[in-house]
């Protein structure tokens, strides 16, 4: 079943690419499988023999000419470094991605396979070189990943937030139902019926009361809905590790669309937020609501994120030293002072300040901030219920019972609140 799987995705990449790839390049396949847990000296060989498989032109190449390490080891796939020197010495590198095991119960391999090739189209994310049973070979990026500590750097986090809404409106065939609450209830499903060999970690299972898991999930859904978030084509794990960071070009990148999918705007950018506080869950670093007005006022005008616009009514008189209000009744944000010379002639004393707005409204501002850490809940639902079931299929040494813990106490933690801010701005 996995392998019939695993040969449909392969077809899905070899035929359904947008016309420009199937102009300007060929995406290669094979057969071969390269298995996750091999020591890399064990791994070389196997990999050599792949990419002579996909790669015709290199097949006569002596195996010294292939050079490979390890990248990065995540808690979902191993990632790989392939160098390739070829015969008049130019030096090829690549990228190759091994799913980990049993990753088809969380992912949906075929959809991740057409949509990288549409947004690779449109710029992000390495190029699609290769597809064989358990992997892909793409484009190697020569960038840093970044930390979560990056991504709340005030300029690093508008380049997300510029990104992202540009990520948002890539269009990719097909159907464009949101996928956040059919996955989400596919993985409760998967996840509320395991059991676990070791007697510890069933011990603690059955801790969990999965009726109350349904409910949050029902009552949860249920508000969203009431939100309207737009549906927008979704990275849905933008985490640090996701996003890469080239400091000299200063050009950063996202990679690893495998759980992309048509989903809702503020899923993917609570979802973000979550983000900050790494594997480790220390949500003590989630962003302030000034951090995640800053990211959504890039998001909302990435152009213009504190352009104003004025009426010309003189609304106050501001004397350059100090700042001092010769009307005491109008009180001025820093960023409108800092628009000031944009509206209004400069005295020799001071300015005369016009009525100014910023392009981006306070309102808006608020409705993306509700809509956001609304959705911030799904997310913690969703990682849940997904490290439930790695903690029972993937044999990668990562504490994911734990983590299941961790993302659902967080998510009881901040209910009360998120919810009251939902049902004030819906029923405002």
């Amino acid at each position: 079943m996995v392998a019939a799987k695993m040969t449909n995705a392969m077809e899905v990449a070899k035929e359904e690419a947008p016309e420009e790839n199937h102009r300007s390049s060929h995406i290669h396949s094979s057969s071969l499988a390269v298995h996750h847990s091999l020591p890399l000296s064990d791994m070389k060989p196997r990999i050599v023999e792949l990419f002579k498989d996909l790669f015709k032109n290199w097949s006569k190449l002596d195996d010294s000419h292939f050079s490979v390490q390890t990248v990065a080891g995540g808690i979902t796939n191993l990632l790989l470094k392939v160098s390739v020197r070829e015969e008049n010495g130019d030096v090829v590198d690549m990228t190759v991605r091994l799913y980990g095991p049993n990753t088809e119960f969380v992912i949906d391999r075929e959809r991740e396979l057409q949509a990288i090739q549409y947004l690779s189209a449109a710029g992000f994310g390495a190029k699609l070189l290769g597809v064989f049973t358990n992997g892909m070979v793409q484009s190697f990026i020569n960038a840093r990943t970044l930390t979560p500590s990056d991504m709340r750097k005030p300029k690093i986090a508008a380049e997300i937030a510029k990104q992202l809404r540009a990520f948002h409106k890539v269009e990719v065939p097909g159907s464009k139902e949101p996928q956040l609450w059919n996955d989400m209830f596919k993985f409760f499903e998967k996840a509320s019926t395991l059991e676990f060999d070791d007697s510890e970690k069933q011990q603690k299972y059955e801790t969990i009361s999965f009726k109350g898991v349904h409910t949050e999930i029902i009552e949860l859904k249920e508000l969203t809905d009431r939100l309207n978030s737009p549906v927008v084509f979704s990275h849905n794990d933008l985490l640090s590790g996701n996003l890469m960071l080239n400091d000299d070009e200063d050009k950063l990148y996202f990679i690893d669309f495998e759980y992309g999918s048509y989903s809702y705007r503020g899923f993917d950018i609570g979802n973000h937020f979550s983000e900050y506080a790494g594997y480790d869950c220390d949500y003590s670093l989630y962003p302030s609501k000034d951090e995640q007005f800053h990211f959504f006022r890039h998001y909302l005008e990435p152009d213009r994120p504190y352009e104003v616009r004025g009426n010309g009514k003189l609304i106050a008189y501001v004397f350059t030293m100090g700042f001092q209000f010769d009307n005491p009744l109008c009180e001025l944000s820093s960023h409108l002072l800092d628009q000031a010379h944009a509206c209004a002639p400069i005295t020799r004393k001071g300015i005369y300040l016009k009525a100014c707005f910023l392009k981006v409204s306070d309102k808006d501002l608020e409705a993306l901030y509700a809509e956001t850490n609304a959705y911030m809940l799904a997310s913690h639902l969703y990682w849940a219920l997904w490290a439930l079931i790695q903690a029972k299929m993937s044999p990668i040494d990562f504490d994911y019972l734990r983590y299941f813990f961790l993302r659902y106490d967080e998510f009881k933690k901040q209910k009360e609140k998120c919810l009251l801010l939902a049902q004030s701005y819906t029923s405002g």
